[in-house]
């Protein structure tokens, strides 16, 4: 048995060792200690610290060290090399601590359009301890951060751990602008290369996709470049809309109805709303 075992195990890793390019990828426990560590930074009353002990000062150097370390993890396995990236992973998280305060505001901002939206609300407080789209949009600024600042693999592992938490999947390279408004939030999708402006609202199931992939001449989908639609300011997407295509532009202050499916542009100030032929006869 335990021959077998062996020959099993060497099968599996082939070659190549510790992971398929001769590095592992960052743990991706240590990531989600690190989101935890963040947001206990920016709203300790509504995130709390595994060590009640531990100070600001002291949880945010501990929470940083931590990042740097997988950010290293991630750039060896991004390239295959063993040498130590240590002076790269430092400038990134150098320059996500600057850019702390600014997102913090923004999230500030984020749990206002929340409050404000939601009758249900009865407090800022309850928003940021409650709401799952709070909990989405408080790891999707930091990842956002993080993929701004050129770091491999970590946003993607901080938003699908978002995803898999609220059911809500924004990709850390989509551009989102403030007061984000998520209520419900179970299935809304935000692809990569989407933009959203300012005082957006989204509903629970709401997509904004891609109508399609094009492929290069070897028949592989060609990558970088945009494929997701351009969402305006003061526009409200309700429950079920599918929105799709990079050269989709959906106007400001426009109104998309629950269960459309848009694949082309709308101008500002218009209101679109699905009928099926049963409700026009």
């Amino acid at each position: 048995m335990k021959e077998a075992i062996r020959k099993t195990i060497g099968s599996l890793r082939g070659e190549q060792g510790n992971g398929e390019r001769g590095c592992m990828p960052p743990d991706r426990r240590q990531v989600v200690k690190v989101i935890k560590g963040l947001q206990a930074v920016l709203f300790p009353v509504c995130f709390r610290r595994e060590d009640p002990e531990m100070t600001d000062e002291q949880l945010l150097e501990d929470t940083l060290r931590l990042l740097c370390r997988e950010v290293c993890a991630a750039m060896r396995f991004r390239s295959g090399r063993t040498e130590d990236p240590e002076q790269e992973a430092q400038r990134i998280c150098d320059a996500l601590l600057e850019r702390l305060p600014k997102i913090r505001e923004l999230l500030l901002k984020d749990v206002e359009a929340l409050y404000e939206g939601d009758p249900a609300a009865d407090s800022r407080e309850e928003v940021m301890i409650c709401y799952p789209g709070f909990y989405a949009i408080s790891i999707y600024r930091l990842a956002h951060e993080l993929q701004l600042l050129g770091t491999p693999l970590i946003p993607r592992i901080m938003t699908e751990f978002a995803h898999e938490k609220t059911g809500i999947d924004i990709h850390p390279g989509a551009t989102v602008g403030e007061y984000f408004f998520i209520d419900h939030g179970t299935g809304i999708v935000v692809g990569e290369t989407t933009t959203i402006g300012n005082h957006v609202k989204l509903y629970q199931g709401v997509t904004l996709g891609a109508r399609s992939f094009e492929l290069d001449e070897n028949g592989n989908p060609v990558k970088k470049i945009k494929r997701h639609p351009d969402i305006g300011n003061h526009v409200v997407i309700y429950a079920n809309a599918t929105i799709l295509g990079g050269d989709t532009v959906i106007g400001d202050g426009c109104v998309i109805g629950g269960n459309t499916w848009l694949t082309h542009s709308v101008p500002a100030g218009t209101t679109v709303a699905y009928s099926s032929s049963e409700d026009r006869k």
